[in-house]
């Protein structure tokens, strides 16, 4: 068996490579597997195996039609990663969201027909739903995202559907909560938290800090994908969360009392523009069709990720590209 992994030198994407050549998803066991990332500032081959005799990478663009229709045959399975993920970097352009993460997804797809590719999971995010004050989002609620980054994955979500319902592609779509776990780029919150607080500097907590999300680490997300691309079925979207709902104040919190910092490290700094207060998924779907269950307790998880950064300075200490917090 060959499956092709998008954005495979990324956070996730990674996490679900190292874990299909580790044997960790039984249907995949012993799978040759081709990663394909452009290594832009988020895609580091330090997140993957230096040489692994089942692994082969390709550098390369989603977007790169020639490259998709030479890549696609020979595989039996895709999934698909690449996308640009930063809300606030899509708030200051968000065309490179747009081109990645919808016309990426359709370059994807076309290569995909009359290739022999037999299953597809597209793999988006809770933000496409927007924001919920009360209750949780089933798959059957309206997309209503909030930010270009959020409205360019929806759009990513609907040409997948597309081609499922015009083409018959067998694709299914996952949307996951936020995720956490090492190797994740020190732009998104808990790792700029982290790493802010390990140097000395001062944590950006955005408005009151009573913007709610929920979290999800990175292994539960990876071993949900897993089941989703083994039993899920054709032209059906399933949502994958972790249960932990906290208010970013309360995460921040969580996180200067692991790093032995204190109240006086939160900067307060204005609000992100349109910031969704509150995300929260009903993950029923998946726990009762295909057995997911989260593994991983928040708080062992947080605690490990916060060792893991404090062991891997030289992972994290000059990313490129990196946004850091004064």
């Amino acid at each position: 068996m060959r499956i092709l992994v998008t954005g495979a030198a990324g956070f996730i994407g990674s996490r679900f490579v190292r874990g299909l050549l580790a044997g960790e998803y039984p249907g995949w066991a012993g799978a040759r597997v081709t990663a394909l990332d452009e290594l832009t500032y988020a895609g580091n081959l330090d997140n993957l195996p230096p040489a692994h005799e089942r692994l082969t990478f390709v550098r390369g663009d989603v977007c790169d039609r020639d490259l998709m229709n030479d890549l696609a045959p020979g595989h039996d399975a895709v999934v698909h990663f690449a996308a640009e993920t930063h809300v606030d970097r899509s708030l200051r352009g968000a065309g490179r969201f747009f081109h990645t993460n919808v016309l990426g997804t359709q370059v994807l797809l076309d290569a995909v027909l009359g290739s022999g590719v037999q299953r597809v999971v597209h793999v988006s995010t809770d933000e496409v739903y927007g924001s919920i004050q009360e209750g949780s989002w089933t798959e059957e609620w309206p997309l209503a995202p909030n930010s270009p980054y959020a409205a360019s994955k929806a759009g990513a979500d609907l040409v997948a559907r597309a081609y499922w319902r015009s083409h018959g592609v067998n694709l299914s779509i996952t949307r996951c909560s936020n995720n956490y776990g090492p190797y994740q780029h020190p732009e998104k919150v808990i790792p700029l938290f982290i790493t802010n607080l390990l140097e000395g500097r001062t944590v950006p907590l955005y408005g009151d800090g009573r913007n709610v999300r929920e979290w999800l680490h990175v292994d539960d997300h990876c071993r949900g994908i897993a089941l989703v691309l083994d039993h899920g079925r054709a032209g059906e979207v399933y949502n994958i969360g972790g249960g932990n709902e906290y208010t970013n104040l309360a995460l921040t919190e969580k996180l200067l009392e692991l790093t032995g910092a204190g109240p006086e490290m939160i900067r307060r700094v204005p609000d992100r523009k349109a910031h969704d207060l509150r995300y929260s998924i009903d993950e029923s779907k998946i726990r009762e069709q295909l057995g997911y269950a989260p593994q991983v307790d928040f708080d062992e998880g947080l605690a490990a990720t916060v060792d893991w950064y404090r062991d891997n300075p030289d992972w994290w200490a000059a990313k490129p590209g990196m946004i850091r917090a004064a």
